[in-house]
């Protein structure tokens, strides 16, 4: 037994067993450590059967990483131990009582894609555009209902709309869709055992009997479903020890309230609170900084962290000018503590949203400091991306057979596989491209838009051109139907594509397609160092929960960026986003450093944000604030980064000379752009007006 190696709280949570205990565990003071040190205790030390033991988490990593633990500290008898994730207890469940239930034994478990494949067979059978009744949204809807516990016939009573009518439709029919398929989905795993549970009591009082002790990990983070299962299964013997963390709860868009762990107490009277302060991750500085900031949230049990580690260097606060400064200083600093000796793979960039990666990427590829981005793909390798620099590259060049086969169902368009190998077939016959093969069909409405697009673009700069494709090609309008968290981030990732054009605008002050697709082509072309060990981490603060690294940096805390401009009008968003802002500070074991930017430009506007609200929260004595010394020079740089003169007047006619393309005449004027003739062999450029590299003759 580990008894010796625990602090005084964590053995009292380990040798506590009998009755309901709640281990309020703050971040870093070792839960998994007691979790498994109970679990071995109460088989070796206290004689319980392992076979009356059930252990949930929730992921199957963390199941793994439990399991493996305990099989070092019991030996071959921990494999009678019930530790699992949820949903694997569901399935258990429903495995020795299937013919209850009312499936065959040879029941199918399908996967959210194989729910949504379902979903849609049910809207084409009911003649429903899926347009205007997007089936993921729908499929969402009834998993999200599922884990509330609310079958079709429940969701009837909250009808209060023609698109709900819809939805509750579809549920009827994906219900019974299941059913006579012998198949359930993942939401089943968790209901269907409630379902049983309800139906026949002496079942449940099996399971009871048999899992005499109960403990669970992250607590914070259950649904209704599995709150209401775990009660069900521990109401008999109240052998229950829940851990978690409620400053930690930050996936209530998945459904988890983090009133459970609130409540917990009012459910199971007399239950023993111990409270997991001490901290063997962090600087008492880090921990000052974290519990200056989640102390202004009024729904979570008091709790304050410490530490013996010691006081640790200061977080240092740095203002940076606008969004490529504050990735340059990163990647400066950075790049001071690898030539110090500093493991790439103890260093993070944490951000509030995907689309922040691109310019902490851009600025990664130009030091040459090798990189990987947790949870998402590479910029420029994120599919809706890909797709969008298709469009451009076949508005530019028509014969890019990749290009139009990539995009010309995208969004879908009932252009099948044997179309493409017709077209294929044509197109080899008379040796021309794709797109000229096109003659009829759905396939001739796609060459009509990107002719249509083509003509309207003659006048656009990149920004508006990317607008208009977005617009017209219907990609926006897809994701924006959607309304699922994926969507809404590839929506994110196409309004950053516009910061690009528009940098690439002002910085060149050139609008040439030609010019920013070879432009584009040089960065995401670079080889990215994705089997490296040794690289460093950039990643959304989800993504970073249960991770630490010594060294970490946290981008964008501006009001609108983080806390997210969508957590404005309601309190408990705010709290959760301050929840969200705790967890990324406490990643950090030796150093922090918190940004953010006196402007950003993000999605293609630029923005003057006021620094974050839980910067304001943090006492200034745990700060080293390194601008305001410099405000002056900040000023000044203001001034040298302007690239554009509004004021700036011209006429058809006038004539000019541009830094890079010498002499020309301005032949047309739309807007901003200027249309200017140079000698041959530049020929005809678009340029943005008043930029500062064009001068009156």
């Amino acid at each position: 037994m580990e008894l010796q190696t625990l602090n005084d709280k964590q053995k009292l949570a380990v040798l506590n067993t009998d009755g309901p205990m709640l281990v309020l565990a703050g971040a870093g003071s070792g839960k998994t450590k007691v979790l498994t040190t109970k679990v071995s205790y109460l088989v070796e030390e206290k004689g319980i059967d392992p076979y009356n033991v059930l252990a949930i988490t929730f992921t199957n990593k963390a199941a793994k990483e439990m399991k493996e633990r305990i099989l070092k500290m019991l030996g071959p008898i921990a494999y009678k131990i019930q530790i699992s994730t949820f949903h694997s207890l569901g399935l258990l469940i429903v495995r020795e009582n299937y013919d209850k239930l009312g499936f065959d034994k040879n029941f199918t478990i399908l996967d959210s894609d194989d729910s949504l494949t379902i979903v849609k067979k049910i809207l084409k059978d009911m003649n429903l555009d899926p347009k205007h009744y997007n089936p993921r949204m729908i499929r969402n809807k009834i998993s999200s209902s599922k884990n509330e516990l609310i079958d079709s016939e429940k969701y009837s009573r909250y009808v209060n709309s023609e698109f709900e009518e819809i939805i509750l439709k579809v549920f009827e029919k994906y219900e019974n869709k299941l059913k006579n398929s012998n198949s359930l989905d993942f939401d089943d795993l968790l209901c269907l055992p409630i379902t049983l549970f309800n139906k026949y009591p002496e079942v449940l009082m099996e399971y009871q009997e048999r899992f005499k002790y109960i403990l669970v990990d992250e607590y914070q983070d259950t649904n209704e479903a599995q709150y209401i299962l775990i009660k069900m299964l521990s109401a008999k013997y109240k052998n229950i020890c829940v851990v978690g963390d409620i400053d930690q709860s930050i996936y209530g868009f998945r459904g988890a309230n983090y009133r459970n762990i609130l409540n917990f107490e009012k459910d199971y009277p007399n239950t023993l609170v111990v409270l997991m302060e001490e901290n063997y991750r962090s600087t008492s500085n880090i921990l000052n900084v974290a519990n200056d900031i989640i102390k202004n949230n009024k729904q979570r049990k008091e709790k304050n962290l410490w530490t013996n580690n010691g006081d640790g260097t200061k977080i240092k606060y740095h203002r940076a000018y606008d969004e490529k400064d504050e990735a340059d200083y990163v990647v400066s600093q950075i790049s001071s503590l690898i030539k110090n000796g500093a493991e790439k793979s103890e260093i993070a960039v944490l951000y509030r949203t995907n689309a922040q990666s691109r310019n902490m990427e851009e600025a990664f590829l130009k030091a040459n400091i090798p990189y990987k981005v947790v949870g998402s793909f590479y910029f420029y390798n994120r599919k809706e991306i890909k797709d969008l620099i298709s469009y451009l590259k076949l508005i530019y060049n028509k014969k890019d057979d990749n290009s139009l086969m990539r995009i010309i169902n995208v969004p879908k368009r009932k252009i099948g596989a044997k179309t493409l190998e017709k077209l294929g077939e044509t197109a080899a016959i008379y040796n021309i491209s794709l797109y000229e093969a096109i003659s009829s069909g759905p396939e001739l409405k796609f060459k009509e838009l990107i002719e249509e697009i083509t003509a309207l673009s003659e006048d656009l700069s990149l920004t508006e051109l990317v607008d208009l494709i977005l617009d017209k090609s219907g990609m926006k309008a897809e994701l924006e139907s959607e309304k699922t968290l994926e969507a809404e981030v590839r929506l994110e990732n196409l309004e950053e594509f516009k910061s690009i054009t528009k940098n690439f605008e002002e910085n060149s002050g050139i609008i040439s397609l030609e010019e920013f697709l070879l432009e584009i082509s040089l960065v995401s072309d670079i080889e990215e160092h994705r089997n490296n060990t040794d690289v460093v981490t950039l990643m959304t603060v989800h993504s970073a929960k249960g991770l630490e690294f010594k060294h970490v940096y946290i981008i964008g805390l501006e009001e609108g960026i983080f806390p997210h401009t969508n957590s404005f009008n309601n309190g408990e968003d705010i709290e959760e986003e301050r929840r969200l802002c705790y967890v990324a500070v406490t990643r950090a074991k030796e150093s922090l450093t918190l940004l953010n930017a006196r402007r950003r430009m993000l999605y293609g506007n630029t923005n003057a944000n006021p620094p974050s609200r839980f910067i304001e929260e943090i006492d200034d004595k745990y700060l080293d604030k390194d601008f305001v010394k410099n405000e002056e020079e900040v000023k000044e740089s203001f001034h040298k980064k302007e690239m554009i003169d509004e004021s700036a007047e011209y006429l058809v006619g006038d004539k000019i000379i541009h830094d890079s393309y010498g002499k020309g005449v301005i032949v047309g004027i739309n807007k901003m752009i200027l249309t200017v003739a140079f000698a041959h062999p530049i020929g005809i450029k678009k340029l943005i007006k008043g930029h500062k590299s064009i001068r009156k003759v």
